[in-house]
């Protein structure tokens, strides 16, 4: 058996055990429980992400870049539509959508690093505002341009840093590169929900309340730490020893944590909680990779400097 197969077997039996837990609770619950409620919706959510996940693992690289240009396309609508802009950054808005999202997806395809690496940080940095002020309106202009450029960043650039991941010529693992994209994809995310729980079960100091009310210290820190060690011991995935894949995984998750704070920020910035309802238990697109999108990036780099 592969070790993709392998791995998606793992999860499997991990959403079973937790499906199971999350009915008897259900059972058991007297009345309708809030916690326990969401807690079912997250797993079910999760079926339905994973099943999307391995579909697409299954089809191969190209199948991994679309299913992502449709996350970033959805992320992106998501951060325009909660920090709306005017109908003078048309042109902006619509180059974004309609010209340097595909071209960074294609980019990635054909494995042009070059490009890919400074097409939006660069060139399309440039240009956005360029775009906006020729519609000759100087009303929250400076507001305005950044809105669409962090948008464009995170929801186009650190995205795709996740499907970029397939263009990396690592020695001895050949043909293994989805498993660097379930290694990122698990360790950001588990660490999420491990946050979460330890929170709930152990939490009695706010981190950050006015940022992530439900964000404590006890819950930071054990998420973090049994987060990490779960990612060591997905060393048999990666080109990674135990060591190496503990300590790139303690640096995700500190990223993650701190990515979901800026994403939290925004968010209470507009006055709402999620980004979207897109996915029950989970909000919207943003809310599941806001964590993802500043690990991304710094992911991909390491790989790239250390082991390409």
């Amino acid at each position: 058996m592969s070790s993709t197969a392998v791995l998606f077997t793992g999860i499997g039996v991990i959403l079973v055990f937790a499906s199971i837990v999350g009915f008897i609770l259900k059972v058991k619950s007297k009345e309708s429980n809030p916690i326990i409620d969401n807690l079912n919706a997250r797993i079910y959510s999760w079926w339905i992400m994973t099943a999307i996940i391995g579909v697409a693992f299954a089809l191969g690289d190209a199948a991994v870049i679309v299913l992502f240009l449709i996350v970033s396309a959805l992320a992106l609508r998501e951060f325009i539509t909660i920090t709306p802009t005017n109908q003078n950054d048309y042109y902006a808005l619509l180059f974004a959508f309609y010209i340097v999202l595909p071209l960074q997806y294609v980019f990635v395809f054909i494995e042009w690093y070059g490009m890919f690496s400074i097409f939006i940080p660069v060139y399309v940095f440039l240009i956005l505002p360029i775009l906006s002020s020729l519609k000759a309106d100087v009303k929250n202009f400076l507001e305005r341009c950044a809105k669409i450029q962090w948008g464009v960043m995170i929801c186009i650039y650190c995205i795709s840093c996740v499907p970029a991941l397939l263009v990396l010529q690592i020695d001895g693992f050949e043909g293994k590169n989805l498993l660097l994209i379930a290694f990122l994809i698990i360790v950001v995310q588990i660490s999420d929900v491990l946050q979460y729980v330890f929170g709930k079960l152990f939490g009695r100091h706010k981190i950050a309340p006015t940022l992530s009310p439900s964000k404590t210290f006890e819950g930071f820190i054990l998420g973090i730490i049994s987060a990490s060690l779960i990612g060591g011991l997905l060393w048999w995935i990666t080109p990674f020893t135990f060591l190496q894949a503990f300590f790139i995984s303690l640096i995700l998750t500190l990223l993650g944590f701190l990515g979901g704070l800026v994403m939290s920020a925004i968010k209470r910035d507009k006055g709402i909680k999620d980004w979207g309802y897109m996915i029950e238990g989970h909000g919207g697109i943003l809310d599941r990779f806001d964590s993802v999108c500043f690990a991304a990036p710094i992911f991909f780099h390491i790989v790239r400097f250390w082991w390409v």
